[in-house]
């Protein structure tokens, strides 16, 4: 099996490197357009394999995409920062030329892969591979709701100094400060949280689940790569072992819950043949209204994109 993870910076160094080190694949590619950069991460991967005992293949190369042909699993990490005096349409409009040229290249040399999108904003880079590759949208999909659902489940856990690994919580809608927790899905080794933390400081968590992202750049000037570059590699992991994993991830809605004009966060099957089943809830009014809200938000993103 071969994985292509496209962007050697840290969030696609991270990934690629979690690849190796847990064996996802006997292969994983590092593209990047920085001379020189993929080659010397792969390489310092690979370098480490005898240490941390893998035999994991890592493999760098410097935009050509001739190397990462019969990718089984694309992971597109590619695109620029916002920077100060950037609107949010130059993001778009700069970010959307990327993942287009990528894609296109992605689909060259592996017209069967599946894509995971990591580019930001992701649920607009999502619309934006999909319209490029053409694929299905099985085999389409951004990664964020695993991400938001492990922020949430870590403030949780310094909450009631429990193990994050016994949280389960389930996060829908757009990557960012509309996303939809639901948390009547979550839960401790089965105990509802509404049981165990007051409704305020739940409030709180759910403040700061949504604007996480934001909180790690204040503190580090720049964007988190070890969390993001961990889900991706889960859902990877997740497609190349045919594990069946329920995971909310982006996607194109066709008619569940509503929505058949939006790429939003729902939870889905991920297994050997990309999105299995998308899992539709029975939401109460007050969530469906928020994930109404979330649509709107991401649709109004997706226009700019359209009117470019």
């Amino acid at each position: 099996m071969k994985v292509t993870v496209v962007g050697a910076g840290n969030v696609g160094a991270t990934c690629a490197d979690i690849l190796a080190y847990r064996e996802v694949s006997n292969k994983v590619v590092l593209v990047d357009i920085k001379d020189g950069l993929s080659e010397g991460k792969s390489l310092d991967i690979f370098q480490k394999s005898s240490i941390n005992l893998y035999d994991t293949k890592t493999i760098g190369s410097t935009n050509d995409y001739s190397h990462t042909k019969n990718s089984d699993v694309v992971v597109i990490t590619s695109g620029l920062p916002r920077r100060p005096g950037m609107s949010r349409d130059d993001l778009i409009g700069t970010n959307a030329k990327i993942v287009k040229s990528v894609t296109e290249n992605i689909v060259k040399y592996s017209p069967n892969c599946i894509i995971i999108i990591v580019s930001n904003p992701l649920d607009v880079m999502t619309y934006q591979a999909h319209l490029s590759s053409k694929f299905p949208r099985e085999r389409i999909m951004g990664m964020a709701g695993i991400l938001d659902t492990a922020r949430f489940r870590a403030f949780i856990s310094n909450e009631l100094n429990v193990s994050t690994k016994d949280i389960q919580a389930l996060l829908l809608g757009g990557h960012g400060d509309t996303m939809v927790p639901l948390i009547r899905y979550t839960t401790v080794s089965g105990i509802p949280v509404t049981e165990l933390i007051k409704d305020k400081k739940l409030n709180e968590i759910i403040e700061r689940t949504k604007f996480g992202g934001g909180e790690l750049v204040k503190l580090m000037g720049t964007s988190a790569w070890y969390a993001p570059g961990a889900a991706a590699a889960q859902m990877v992991e997740a497609i190349i072992k045919d594990q069946k994993r329920i995971f909310p991830v982006c996607i194109k809605l066709e008619g569940e819950y509503g929505i058949d004009d939006c790429y939003l966060g729902v939870p889905v099957i991920l297994g050997s043949n990309g999105i299995e089943k998308v899992i539709e809830l029975n939401l109460n009014q007050n969530e469906r209204k928020l994930l109404q809200e979330s649509r709107k938000h991401v649709r109004e993103v997706m226009s700019v994109l359209e009117n470019l």
